[in-house]
Parts: C-alpha cells; sequence; structure tokens
C-alpha cells in the first residue's frame, strides 16, 4: 500500500508538504499546479486515505437536462449521460440537484457547480454560467469558450461508417440525418454527423444531396424520411444508410420491410448510439456505440477539478466510440476470381 513518503518521493516534495495538502490545510501555501500533481500521483499509487478524505469535501452541482423528463425517458442517449453523472456523484458522496425543461428552475439556489446535459442556446448557456461560472457542458459542440465540456468523436466515428460502407464496395450511401432547435429557440441546429458525412464524401468523390434526409431524432421520422428516399429514389435508392441514432435507424428498417426492401441484401444500415434495443431487433442493429456513461462522468472529474484545484483554464475532452457490426450490414461474402 502506498505511503505519504511513496507520493513524496514521486511528487519531489516534502513529506510535510503531501500531508498538509492531502489534509486540505488552509494555511498551506502551494501553487494549484504542485496540489494537482500531489493528488494525481495519490490516485496513481493507490492511497486509500487520500481517496476517502477528497470524496468528503463538499459540493453541490445542479444537473440541467435540455430535455423535459418525459422527453428524456423517449431518448435514453440523455438519460444514459445525466445516470452517469448521478452515479459518480452518488458515488463520491456528492450532493445534487436536477433541473428539466419543464420544471420550475430557481436559478438562486447556491451551487458549486452546474453540469448542462445536452444542446442549449447561446442566450440559455450565458444565463446558467451568470449563475453559476463552474460548468461543464455534456454533448454540446456549441459550448461557450469559457466552460468545459466533453463530447463524442462525431467525426471519426463517421469516417468509421463511411469507410466500412466504401470497403464494402457501397458507392452511393445515403443519410438520415437528426434535426434539433434548442427549447425555446427557433435556430434549428445542424447535426454534427451531418457535416462529418458531407465533408467526408466529398474527399472521396461520394457526395450526393439527393441521398441525404433530415427530420427529428425518433423513430417515427425514422420511417418517413426513409419511406420518403424509397419513393423519391426508387431505383436509384442508396445501398447503405447511415442514421443519426438507434431510433431513426429502426424506424427506417421498418419502413424498408413495409416496402419489401431487405436489409441487409439490398440496404446496408448503420444507427448511432447502441441504444439497449439494438441487438434485439430483426435484423439487430449495426450501430456506433458512444460511451455516454462515461461521458457524465468525465463531466464530473472536469468540475471537481474547478472546483476543488480552481483549474483557470477551460478544458474540451472528446471521447472516442467503437462501431459495432450486426446484421443489418453483415459483411458480403467474397467473390471468386475471374479463370
Amino acid at each position: 500500500m502506498a505511503t505519504i513518503k511513496d507520493i513524496a518521493t514521486n511528487v519531489n516534495v516534502s513529506i510535510a508538504t503531501v500531508s498538509r495538502v492531502l489534509n486540505n490545510d488552509p494555511t498551506l501555501s502551494v501553487s494549484p499546479e504542485t496540489k494537482q500533481r500531489i493528488f494525481d500521483a495519490a490516485e496513481l499509487l493507490d492511497y486509500k486515505k487520500h481517496i476517502h478524505k477528497k470524496t468528503k469535501q463538499h459540493m453541490r452541482i445542479a444537473i440541467v437536462q435540455w430535455y423535459t423528463e418525459t422527453e428524456e425517458l423517449n431518448d435514453l442517449y440523455y438519460y444514459s449521460i445525466r445516470l452517469g453523472v448521478e452515479k459518480k456523484l452518488e458515488g463520491e458522496g456528492y450532493d445534487y440537484i436536477r433541473l428539466f425543461q419543464n420544471t420550475d428552475n430557481n436559478l438562486n439556489v447556491k451551487v458549486n457547480g452546474i453540469i448542462a446535459i445536452g444542446k442549449f442556446s447561446h442566450e440559455q448557456m450565458k444565463q446558467l454560467e451568470e449563475w453559476c461560472s463552474n460548468i461543464c457542458f455534456v454533448d454540446n459542440i456549441r459550448a461557450l469558450n469559457s466552460c468545459d465540456s466533453v463530447i463524442a468523436d462525431f467525426q471519426q466515428s463517421t469516417r468509421s461508417v463511411l469507410s466500412h460502407f466504401i470497403e464494402e464496395g457501397h458507392a452511393k450511401i445515403g443519410m438520415l440525418a437528426g434535426e434539433e432547435k434548442p427549447p425555446g429557440g427557433s435556430e434549428v441546429l445542424m447535426d454534427p454527423r451531418y457535416e462529418s458525412f458531407r465533408d467526408y464524401m466529398k474527399t472521396q468523390g461520394l457526395f450526393d444531396k439527393k441521398y441525404c434526409f433530415k427530420g427529428a431524432f425518433a423513430v417515427d421520422a425514422g420511417y418517413e424520411m426513409m419511406n420518403q428516399a424509397v419513393r423519391t429514389l426508387q431505383d436509384d435508392l442508396p445501398t447503405a444508410f447511415f442514421c443519426a441514432n438507434d431510433s431513426i435507424a429502426i424506424g427506417a428498417l421498418r419502413a424498408l420491410r413495409d416496402n419489401s426492401i431487405s436489409v441487409p441484401e439490398r440496404v446496408s444500415l448503420i444507427g448511432f448510439n447502441d441504444s439497449s434495443v439494438a441487438k434485439y431487433i430483426s435484423p439487430s442493429l449495426s450501430t456506433v456505440k458512444v460511451y455516454t456513461e462515461m461521458m457524465g462522468e468525465t463531466a464530473v472529474s472536469l468540475l471537481k477539478e474547478r472546483v476543488f484545484q480552481q483549474r483557470p483554464v477551460a478544458k474540451k475532452v472528446t471521447l472516442g466510440t467503437e462501431l459495432i457490426i450486426r446484421e443489418s450490414c453483415q459483411k458480403t461474402e467474397p467473390q471468386g476470381e475471374l479463370t
């Protein structure tokens, strides 16, 4: 088991300094950088006493969800992020309050920090910043530059999907993209997956706007978008579609089935999020796994740095994703050589 002496040796400071930092001595004069190095070394060396004391520091967090409670239940992506936040806070003994779009949000309650999940207008973000300057936005690529943020790597995940399609021989690739508006706003937010899709397909000389459709992030919207694609494109229907989330993909699967179009023999599909039902529908859905709970946990870690170490510089953390291939996008058998 690691000792204070081990930490002092690792950081190259005195044992007394390590002891006073770990015991939160308010009279100690030491730089935030040195404090952070001591905390990092303590965790790296698995110093149990330090971890126990660190969790006892007081922190009250406001979790602000851009959805209503009903909307959150219909889109488990944001629910899973919130679950990751709450598990981390509860595990470390911190207090928190929840604010949804349909609740009476009292911004006079004193909090040490805010974790804001989802998309917010610039005006709403500034309002949150006035409430408390320690903010971490989750899944918001347009977060304020002065605040921390955690996002999934939309660009790399989209490229992974398209690279897989192209490697499988698909040349006509379409997209069913999502559209959203911040609560109370009129601005339509561009889907970052669509932007990455468009840009990458252009580099491959394969982009065609007529193969792209936009709608809500919902099953019904996926059904309508795919129906529209089938009606308007007919024999020119792409052989593969990337869907902005699993709900859209599930609606698209149903539309293809209702139009007697086989998956994956005629059309391959890949969704996004790896929702809990993706592996159980028929055919099982290929998708991009997003580590949503880890996004929530990372937001808590960033906020702790802001509150306890008073880090002055904003951090932007991008988490990787994983492409999961299932029945809706099975690899084709290699063709035999001509003789």
